[in-house]
C-alpha cells in the first residue's frame, strides 16, 4: 500500500490531532497541499543536488518522544474558498488542502460543510506538499523544511504552506499571465531559442543561491534576517539565479527561469515573505561578436539593452525609458531599466553583463553572456492595478473570476470595503532586536489578516540607556469584517510570543 494512503488509516491515532468545525473566519496560517502521487524522481534528484535526505517514514510514524504540533484539520466551505492550489475539479478528487498551527493560534476556519468529515482522514499526510509538474511533481514533507530541533532552520509553517503552490503556473492568475505575456514576447523575438523553466524546486544549497552567483561572504542577504534556512548548508531561494549555474552546467545558452523566492521582509502593501521572479540570460560565442565587429561585453550590452527595451514595450506601450548604472555582484556592467509610467519613473528589472568568472566556472569560458531578473508582483500589481500584494493568494471568486487567461492588463475592481483595525506594541528593544524577527512573529499569528507593521515612535532613555519602539499593526480582511474578541485574541499572542521570542521587555 502506498505510505501515504497507509497513513490516512491511522490519521486518528494521531495525539493532537484537532479537527476544528463551525467557527467561521478563523485564519488558516499555513496551507499545505496534499496530492497521493507516488512520482518522488524530481525531488530525489534535486535532494542529491542540496543535500536532504528523503523521510525514512511516512507522516503516520509520529512514535517520538517530541510529537509534532499539532494538527489543525479546517473545513472548507464551497469553491469561494478552496485553498489556491485547487480547482473545485480537485475537490472532488481526493486532492484535499490542510492548514497546520497550534492549538493556541487557531484562527479563521471555514464554515463547516457535509464533507468536513472527510478531512479527519487525512490529517496524517497533511504535512506533504507537492512540487513540479509536468510529470515531474514530487511531495516534500514538513519535517524536512521546518525543522524545530535544528537551531539553523528558520522557516515557518507559514512559509512552508506556500511551497508548491506556484501562482506563476496558473493561466489565468495575473502572475501567469504575465508570465505567458513575457514568454509570448521572446518567442516571437527569438523563435524557438529560449528555453523555459518554471517548475524548479525552491529548496536549493547555500552554494547554488550565494555562493555560485559571487554574492560576498559578508552580505546582507545571507544572513538569518533575511533569508529562511532549511539548514546551514540549505535555504529557500532568495532569487531564481540560483539555478544559473547549474543551467549553463547543462549545456543550456538561452533560458528564462520562472519560480517562487522567499525572504524575510517587512508587512507592507507591497511586501510579502514568498513572491515570484524570472530570470533570463543569453550566451554569445567569440564568433559572434568578432561578426558584429565589437568585444564581447559590448556586443552583450546591446543585446540586452535592445531586448529589455522590447520587452517594456510589448508589456507597457510606446513608454519612455531610462537606464541607470547600479550594482550586482553577478553583472558587470549593471543597469536597472526604468519606465516613465503614471505620471512617474518606476522600475522594471535589474540586468547586466554576467560576470567572466562565473561563466568560466561552469564551462563556459570564452564566452559572454547577458542576464535579467525581474518580479512578477511588481509588475503585475502596475499592470492590473492591484493594491495589496496579499491579493495574489486570494481564493475569493471575487477576486479569481476577474482575470481571463491572455488578457494582461485587466484592471482589477475592488469589491473590499472593510475597515482596518489598528493597535500598537511599545517595548524596550534589546541589542539583537530585528524588525523583521518581529514581522516574521505577527505574520506568523496572524497570517494574511495583517495589513501592515510599521515604526510610528522611538526614544532613547538617556538615564537607563534603553530605546524604546512603538510599532502600530495595522489589521484587515479583504474579505469580511473582523470582530473586536478575535483581533484582541491576535494582539495579546502577539504580545506574549514577542516578549517571549524576541528578548525585549513590554511597556
Amino acid at each position: 500500500m502506498n505510505p501515504l494512503r497507509s497513513s490516512v488509516l491511522s490519521a486518528l491515532l494521531l495525539p493532537g490531532v484537532v479537527v476544528v468545525g463551525t467557527r467561521v473566519g478563523l485564519p488558516v496560517l499555513a496551507m499545505a497541499t496534499l496530492r497521493l502521487s507516488s512520482s518522488s524522481s524530481f525531488f530525489a534528484y534535486q535532494q542529491q543536488k542540496v543535500g536532504l535526505t528523503a523521510p525514512q517514514r511516512p507522516p503516520s510514524s509520529f512514535a517520538s518522544p517530541s510529537p509534532p504540533p499539532p494538527l489543525v484539520v479546517c473545513s472548507i466551505p464551497d469553491r469561494h474558498h478552496l485553498p489556491s492550489s485547487h480547482s473545485s475539479a480537485e475537490a472532488s478528487s481526493g486532492r484535499i488542502s490542510l492548514g497546520f498551527c497550534t492549538r493556541q493560534s487557531v484562527g479563521f476556519c471555514t464554515r463547516q460543510q457535509s464533507w468536513n468529515r472527510n478531512l479527519a482522514a487525512v490529517a496524517a499526510a497533511a504535512s506533504v506538499t507537492e512540487v513540479g509538474g509536468g510529470g515531474s511533481s514530487s511531495t516534500i514533507s514538513r519535517e524536512e523544511v521546518v525543522r524545530e530541533d535544528d537551531p539553523t532552520n528558520n522557516v515557518p509553517d507559514t512559509v512552508f504552506g506556500k511551497i508548491g503552490l506556484q501562482l506563476h503556473n496558473r493561466e489565468s492568475h495575473p502572475l501567469g499571465i504575465l508570465k505567458n505575456a513575457i514568454y509570448s514576447y521572446f518567442d516571437e523575438t527569438f523563435p524557438g531559442v529560449f528555453h523555459k523553466v518554471d517548475n524548479l524546486l525552491p529548496i536549493v544549497s547555500v552554494k547554488a543561491n550565494f555562493d555560485d552567483v559571487l554574492t560576498p561572504p559578508d552580505h546582507v542577504s545571507r544572513s538569518y534576517n533575511d533569508t529562511y534556512y532549511v539548514n546551514a548548508d540549505t535555504v529557500l531561494r532568495c532569487h531564481t539565479s540560483a539555478h544559473q549555474a547549474e543551467l549553463l552546467r547543462q549545456g543550456l545558452t538561452h533560458f528564462l527561469v520562472t519560480g517562487d523566492v522567499y525572504r524575510r521582509d517587512a508587512i507592507d502593501a507591497t511586501h510579502y515573505p514568498v513572491f515570484h521572479q524570472m530570470e533570463g540570460l543569453r550566451l554569445f560565442t567569440q564568433q559572434e561578436w568578432e561578426a558584429a565587429g565589437m568585444d564581447g561585453t559590448a556586443l552583450a550590452a546591446q543585446e540586452l539593452k535592445k531586448t529589455l527595451e522590447g520587452l517594456a514595450r510589448h508589456l507597457f506601450g510606446d513608454v519612455q525609458m531610462r537606464w541607470v548604472d547600479t550594482y550586482f555582484p553577478f553583472t558587470d556592467p549593471s543597469y536597472e531599466l526604468e519606465i516613465f509610467f503614471q505620471g512617474k519613473w518606476m522600475e522594471v528589472l535589474g540586468c547586466g553583463v554576467t560576470q567572466q568568472q562565473i561563466l568560466c566556472n561552469n564551462g563556459c569560458a570564452g564566452t559572454t553572456a547577458w542576464a535579467f531578473g525581474l518580479g512578477l508582483e511588481r509588475l503585475a500589481m502596475v499592470l492590473f492595478d492591484i493594491p495589496d500584494i496579499r491579493l495574489f493568494w486570494s481564493n475569493d471568486s471575487r477576486f479569481t473570476s476577474q482575470f481571463k487567461s491572455g488578457q494582461l492588463g485587466t484592471k482589477f475592481k475592488s469589491f473590499s470595503k472593510y475597515p482596518p483595525c489598528y493597535k500598537d506594541i511599545s517595548f524596550w528593544i534589546s541589542e539583537e532586536f530585528s524588525e523583521n524577527n518581529l514581522c516574521e512573529i505577527v505574520r506568523g499569528i496572524a497570517g494574511d489578516l495583517v495589513e501592515e507593521v510599521v515604526l510610528i515612535d522611538e526614544f532613547t532613555n538617556p538615564k537607563k540607556g534603553k530605546t524604546s519602539h512603538c510599532y502600530r499593526i495595522a489589521y484587515r480582511s479583504m474579505e469580511r469584517s473582523l470582530t473586536d474578541d478575535e483581533i484582541n485574541a491576535l494582539q495579546a499572542e502577539v504580545r506574549q510570543q514577542v516578549e517571549s521570542k524576541l528578548k525585549i521587555t513590554l511597556r
